[in-house]
């Protein structure tokens, strides 16, 4: 098979999982997203390597390194490193129930043991585009 250079934005959306609106609405609109070098009918071909450097860059979570210490305690600060969620989607996570109790919290802070972290991450559902008619599949 000969590798594809270019890639426009419903080949991207469908690489990634994700919706066309999420491509052309939120990623194009970064400051790292890559210049078109062409168009391919109405939409703009993007080299197919640069689009993938800057959504493994930005957009695509990073699971904790495997080799960390399990039993390590982490504050919220330290587990949106730790995770690659935002500050925010962590704060709502906490306060809707949608992530444990801490593991301990002295003086006011809340921790988090790694394995903790890492046991949510796996069972936490990505957010990709749904099915939509006529995909093939």
């Amino acid at each position: 098979m000969v590798e594809q250079r270019g890639i426009i934005a419903p080949e991207i959306a469908a690489r990634y999982e994700r919706a066309l609106t999420t491509v052309t609405g939120t990623w194009r609109k970064h400051p790292a997203w890559p210049t078109p070098i062409g168009r391919r009918g109405r939409w703009a071909e993007y080299d197919a390597k640069q689009v993938d450097a800057v959504v493994r860059a930005h957009f695509l979570r990073e699971q904790p390194a495997p080799a960390a210490d399990p039993d390590e305690l982490l504050t919220i600060a330290q587990l949106v490193d730790a995770t690659g969620l935002k500050r925010g989607t962590l704060d709502a996570d906490i306060s809707r129930g949608r992530w444990p109790a801490p593991d301990d919290e002295e003086h006011g802070v809340k921790r988090w043991r790694r394995s903790t972290a890492d046991e949510v991450m796996r069972g936490r559902r990505g957010y990709h585009r749904r099915a939509q008619p006529g995909d093939a599949g």
